[in-house]
């Protein structure tokens, strides 16, 4: 089988995992019991890793054609197949429970992939193809027929039910593989029903009622919020993205669905994003803010205050699982071999142990952008854990950490982390009034203040006349475009100006994509969104929207991001969706709403 692009997939969610369909019909990755757990399917990183396809026999010959599109304002995917024998549709969601709607979707997902076959013309010969492989291709189930045409297949601890109304389903070993046809006016309706195999049996629901009815709680989740402002039908589709990202139950936001799709073919940077960062944790709350609505914002806020917990002397973890969980380890998995041969494939993230500084400054600054709703004065456990992070900023700024880019190699003294020190003692001094006696504004503000100085003086290169990655380094970093966006320095500061100008020449393409580094092989889509923020706030309205629109027009045809783009091919690169492009595109539109947005 060729490798499908990135770009060839569509999302599915239930806010509880996520699912890729590529444009051939084949469903290459599903984590079911939620997002970062074990795969049922992972041909996305191997081809014997498991996979369900559902297609046209004629898909890739002469005259197939292709159109999709999401049912708007959902993560409900429709593909229309168009052959020589006639057209038919094949619509795609992962279940969500039947009547739930608004902020109870997602809570009680039942674990269940919908396939609905539409016959819109002719008679179109389909294929069939379903191969589960799971604990991330590890395992070969057994799978057996039931009297009334199912398979079920156990293995290991999942179990998984694979129906179809009216099409006896028949096993070939380890695999149902078979062709049928559907005439015009026919519809057949398809569902895979996850459980663990020592609970409660798989779901048993009609499929193409429970697609009506997913439609309907996607559509009323995105009707309780509101948008107005520029390009208000991408941010609504970005803002549906992120909540398809988001793990209903605790409220987190996973920073990706994926794992280990490579920055670079033939590279090494793959790593596993389908948990939930601190560093993310501002931005994504801005997002939610503006294109969704506070109940989002504070649910993620409650995962973070419980997931940190009693804040002490060692470094709170920049990463977290989905519930709260602080040891995601990673291990390698060594039978597969990796997107495009590209590995080796993660499974956990290490990134939890490294130090990084920047974290507790997005807390803080999301804590201040809440305040207004958190009272004249901050709950205790809420209040010890900023008092917490505030202390453990004073004690600890001045060391080297890892930055926001997370090498493996050294610390450094990171500029962005040193400024999210300076974000965390300034948002801290805001919320004195509501620290009571327990502020101590004195001390914070000069903290503040010599952060600010020493970021000044060390992380401005003389020679260049710009800011540069790290005190004492001449390299740029297109982290330094964050620094106007959280308010360290205007970008119209003449230091800032020329850090910009620098980036957009150096680390810029005519596609508008814009690399963290010189050597980054590909333009990094959050930088390129933080470039139209700047450009914004520097007076360069028109030019920034022009911008915003080449960079939201790499995009694939569905309006997903990965987290790259290659700018000689447009390819997409890295784990998708991934949600600081979205969140990215979602805060750029915003800016360029209302400028002085803070």
């Amino acid at each position: 089988m060729e490798q499908p692009a990135i770009s060839d997939y569509g999302y599915l969610s239930d806010c509880r995992s996520g699912a890729l369909v590529s444009l051939a019909g084949s469903i290459d990755w599903w984590c079911p019991h939620r997002f970062d757990s074990p795969s049922v399917f992972a041909r996305l990183l191997d081809p014997n890793g498991g996979h369900w396809r559902l297609a046209p026999v004629a898909v890739g010959q002469p005259g197939h054609r292709i159109q999709r599109s999401y049912r708007p304002n959902t993560l409900v995917l429709r593909t229309v197949h168009h052959t020589a024998e006639g057209s038919v549709a094949v619509t795609d969601a992962l279940a969500a429970e039947e009547g739930a709607r608004a902020h109870e979707f997602g809570i009680r997902s039942p674990a269940v992939l919908l396939r609905v076959v539409e016959g819109l013309s002719g008679q179109v010969p389909m294929t069939l193809d379903y191969r589960p492989r799971p604990e991330y291709g590890l395992v070969s189930p057994y799978l057996r027929e039931l009297p009334d045409g199912a398979v079920v297949g156990v293995a290991g601890s999942m179990a998984l039910v694979l129906r179809c109304g009216g099409l006896p389903l028949r096993v070939e070993h380890d695999r149902v593989r078979q062709t049928f046809t559907v005439d015009e006016g026919q519809v057949l309706g398809f569902d895979l029903a996850y459980a663990p195999a020592y609970g409660e049996p798989p779901a048993r629901l009609d499929p193409v009622r429970t697609l009506a009815d997913t439609v309907l709680a996607w559509e009323a989740f995105r009707e309780s919020h509101r948008y107005e402002g520029r390009y208000p039908e991408v941010v609504r589709h970005s803002a549906t993205v992120l909540t398809g990202l988001t793990y209903a139950r605790s409220g987190a936001v996973a920073a990706a669905a994926t794992t280990s799709l490579p920055e670079l073919i033939g590279g090494d940077r793959n790593y596993d994003y389908r948990f939930c960062w601190l560093r993310d944790f501002a931005m994504t709350m801005r997002a939610f803010w503006v294109a969704a609505c506070p109940t989002e914002s504070s649910r993620l806020f409650e995962w973070a205050a419980r997931s940190i917990g009693r804040v002490g002397s060692d470094p709170v973890p920049v990463l977290f699982g989905l519930e709260g969980e602080r040891d995601v380890s990673e291990h390698v998995c060594p039978h597969l071999a990796g997107y495009a041969g590209t590995g080796p494939v993660r499974n956990g993230n290490d990134a939890w142990r490294q130090r990084q500084l920047d974290a507790p400054g997005e807390v803080i600054s999301a804590v201040w952008r809440l305040h207004d709703y958190l009272g004249d004065q901050l709950a205790e456990d809420l209040r010890d854990m900023v008092l917490g992070l505030i202390e453990q900023v004073a004690a600890n700024w001045r060391l080297p950490d890892r930055g926001i880019w997370e090498p493996r190699d050294r610390e450094r003294h990171y500029l962005s982390s040193k400024a999210l020190c300076w974000v965390a003692m300034d948002r801290a001094v805001r919320l004195a009034p509501q620290l009571g006696e327990w502020a101590d504004v004195r001390r914070w503000t000069g903290i503040r203040d010599e952060i600010r100085a020493t970021v000044l003086r060390d992380g401005f290169d003389e020679r260049r006349g710009v800011f540069t990655t790290a005190f004492g380094s001449p390299e740029l970093d297109a982290a330094a475009l964050y620094l106007p966006v959280v308010g360290f320095l205007p970008a119209t500061d003449p230091r800032m100006r020329a850090t910009i100008e620098a980036i957009e020449r150096e680390l810029g393409d005519d596609d508008g994509l814009v690399h963290r580094w010189k050597d980054d092989p590909a333009g990094f889509v959050l930088c390129s969104f933080w470039l139209v923020e700047c450009l914004v706030l520097a007076g360069e309205r028109e030019r920034a929207a022009r911008l915003f629109e080449r960079v939201s027009g790499h995009a694939n045809d569905v309006g997903l991001f990965s987290e790259q783009i290659d700018p000689a091919t447009g390819a997409h690169l890295g784990n998708t969706p991934q949600a600081l492009s979205h969140i990215g595109q979602v805060n750029a539109a915003w800016r360029l709403t209302n400028p002085m947005f803070d």
